[in-house]
C-alpha cells in the first residue's frame, strides 16, 4: 500500500509562484509514475502534469512553460513548480502514482491552490 502526503497550497495573487510537494511511503524509484491532477469546482478531473520513473515529463498544454514537475528519489518526494499563476489555476491539486507491475493506482487526498486578487 502506498501513501500519498500533498503540502505547498495556499492562496496567491495572479502572477505569483507556489511550490507543491507529494511525499511518498515508499521508494518512488519502483514507481512506474508519479503526476499532479488538478479539480475546480463543476469541472472534470484534469491532468496537469506527470514524469515517469526515467524521468520524462509531459504537461497539460494549459499549464506548459509555467509549471515545472521534479523528482526527488532521496526524499520520496515529487514537486510541482508553479509559476505565472492564473485565477483558472484554482482547483484541489491531488497528487497520482502509478506503481507495480500492474499499475496500480494511488491517491493523495488534495490540497487547495487558489489564485485571486
Amino acid at each position: 500500500q502506498v501513501q500519498l502526503v500533498e503540502s505547498g497550497g495556499g492562496l496567491v495573487q495572479p502572477g505569483g509562484s507556489l511550490r507543491l510537494s507529494c511525499a511518498a511511503s515508499g521508494s518512488i524509484l519502483s514507481f512506474n509514475s508519479m503526476g499532479w491532477y488538478r479539480q475546480a469546482p463543476g469541472k472534470e478531473r484534469e491532468l496537469v502534469a506527470t514524469i515517469t520513473s526515467g524521468g520524462r515529463a509531459n504537461y497539460a498544454d494549459s499549464v506548459k512553460g509555467r509549471f515545472t514537475i521534479s523528482r526527488d528519489n532521496a526524499k520520496n518526494t515529487v514537486s510541482l513548480q508553479m509559476n505565472s499563476l492564473k485565477q483558472e489555476d484554482t482547483a484541489v491539486y491531488r497528487c497520482h502514482a502509478n506503481v507495480g507491475v500492474f499499475k496500480y493506482e494511488y491517491w493523495g487526498q488534495g490540497t487547495q491552490v487558489t489564485v485571486s486578487s
